[in-house]
This record gives structure tokens, sequence and C-alpha cells, in this order.
């Protein structure tokens, strides 16, 4: 399943790349989530499709690198029914969090990739492998929970150096959702069970048991079986 998500991420951006000026107007146009399009112009679908397509090629080899390293080991210790649902609950999460910012701020930024979902999964993969080893591109031996700390310390700069609000506060943000999944604070797996345990319940109802006659207070009957 990461592998598909990085083929989809990297088919949708390449396309953009090689299209012309018009062409990449009318994908931004119909593709890319902006504040205004998804809450004035009624472009809600652009945020389920505004993680699939990035236009910035650094930020592109970067979110295909994470994908290949760190997505397919949370997919092995959840499972893809729930790997799946991370990635949709934090890309979600991460975009309605960037274009409600953008609308606070005023600035049309477009909130693209999946950026948000890879932050949040280095933060789920500190919290699950804290103590394993981690070599950052081959380059910086570290734990699992040191990543972790030097992700977060990665999105304060954007926010604080960068003054990116809308990507920063997106990434922050679905970062705190991802580390719920992961700790398991957030599991709605176990909210839909319960909530569908009780709705069967009610449906149900106790049926008391008969009541018990004493033998003194029971009526014989002659029996018929036998003649004198």
């Amino acid at each position: 399943m990461a592998l598909l998500l990085l083929f989809a991420l990297v088919a949708t951006s390449l396309v953009f790349a090689m299209a012309d000026k018009a062409g990449q107007m009318r994908m931004g146009e119909w593709l890319a989530p902006f504040p205004d399009g998804v809450w004035r112009e009624g472009r809600i679908w652009t945020l389920l499709t505004g993680p699939f397509l990035e236009i910035h090629m650094l930020a592109l080899v970067f979110q295909g690198l994470m994908i290949w390293m760190f997505l397919p080991v949370l997919e092995r210790w959840w499972g893809p029914r729930r790997f799946l649902l991370f990635v949709a609950i934090t890309a979600l999460v991460g975009t309605l969090a960037g274009t409600l910012i953008g609308l606070a701020t005023g600035n049309q930024v477009p909130i693209l990739g999946l950026d948000s979902t890879l932050f949040a999964a280095a933060i789920a993969f500190g919290i699950i492998h804290a103590k394993a080893p981690v070599n950052f591109f081959g380059v910086l031996p570290m734990t699992g929970r040191q990543f972790m700390w030097g992700m977060l310390a990665v999105m304060v700069a954007v926010i604080v150096v960068g003054q990116d609000w809308e990507n920063g506060g997106a990434n922050l943000i679905a970062s705190g959702v991802g580390a719920g999944l992961a700790s398991g604070r957030i599991d709605p797996i176990a909210w839909y069970r319960r909530r569908r345990y009780a709705k069967t319940r009610s449906h149900l109802s106790v049926v008391p048991p008969p009541p018990v006659v004493p033998p003194t207070a029971r009526r014989t009957k002659p029996d018929d079986r036998w003649l004198n």
C-alpha cells in the first residue's frame, strides 16, 4: 500500500510538471486545495486530491524517500487496513487544518503533498519504535525517539523561521492526530465497534423466565392412557 501511495503521488506530480501552463492551471484549479476554493467555492473534493499533488521537485524527492523508508515499517506493524486509515485521517486532517489556517490568515496557500502524513508517520514511528536504530538517509545514526524529536524541531522551524503558518500548522496538527493514533488514544476502529455493539444491544431485550408453579399448586390430570 505504501508503494501505491508513492506511485500515485509521483505519477500525478510528474503529469503536472510535464503539462504546459494552461494544463497546470487546470490541474491546480481542480486538484489543489486553496482556502477560498474549498470553503468559499465549494471544491471540497480537493481535500482528497491535494495530498497526491506536489509541484516542487525537491519536496517530491524528499517525500518519496520518506515514503520508501518509513511507511512500509508502519504498514507491517498495523496491517493494511489500519495503515490506510492512518494515511487517510492524517492527510485529511492536515489539509483541513491548512486550508482553515489560510482562510484565517488570508493567504491563498495550497496545501499539497503528503507532508502532513509523513510528519505524522515520523511521530508515530518514534512512539512505536522508540529504541529502534535509524540511519537517516544512511548518514545520521539515531533512535526512533530522536528521529521523532528532530522532525518536531523541523516543524517548529518551518512555522517560526519560515513563517509558513498554513503548511506548518497543517503538519503540526496532523502530527498530533498521528500521535493519538499511534498511542491508541485515538482509535476509530474501536469507536466504530463499540458504537455498533451498543446499537446492536439496543435492539435486544431480556425475556423473563416463565413463572415457577409450586408442586402443590399444580393441577393433576387423569391419565387416560391406562384403562382399568
